[in-house]
């Protein structure tokens, strides 16, 4: 009832021998995942192109396209043609009054304040930024948003 001993290199063996398995079906499935994501993509592109010239051929043409080679044309997947999408026209809104308007510039303002900088060109560039919008609180009319 003893077990044999064991060398130490039979032992590693042993004690690996799972996470190759793993490692090594892993590494299958992705590379099977990954040839056939590529031939999904040049089967669909071909199918694009065979579509276009079966189109132009004549019926005779295709008939004896058929029954050339049969195994060809019962793998031909065809996809629903593609519909330009067409853009809705925007909506126009009314426009906001002059004094919400200066109301959130003044917010705006007020963030732009708590605002700390990193480095010298984003302070530049946030009080500019800072300074017109203090010329559109104080300007008599204000531009349409």
């Amino acid at each position: 009832m003893e077990t044999p001993p064991f060398s130490s290199k039979e032992s590693r063996i042993n004690r690996y021998k799972p996470i190759w398995r793993i490692l090594l079906i892993s590494n299958l499935a992705l590379g099977a995942y990954m040839f056939a994501k590529a031939r999904k993509k040049s089967s669909g592109i071909e199918d694009n192109k065979h579509t276009k010239t079966g189109a132009e051929h004549d019926e005779s043409d295709s008939e004896a396209d058929v029954s050339s080679d049969p195994v060809t044309t019962a793998l031909v997947h065809e996809e629903p043609p593609i519909l330009p999408v067409v853009a809705k026209p925007s909506q126009v809104l009314e426009p906001i009054p002059e004094d919400q308007q200066r109301e959130l510039f003044k917010w705006m303002l007020e963030e732009k304040r708590k605002v700390k900088p990193n480095d010298p060109e984003e302070r530049k560039r946030n009080d500019e930024e800072k300074a017109i919008l203090k010329q559109f609180i104080r300007a008599k009319s204000l531009p349409r948003i």
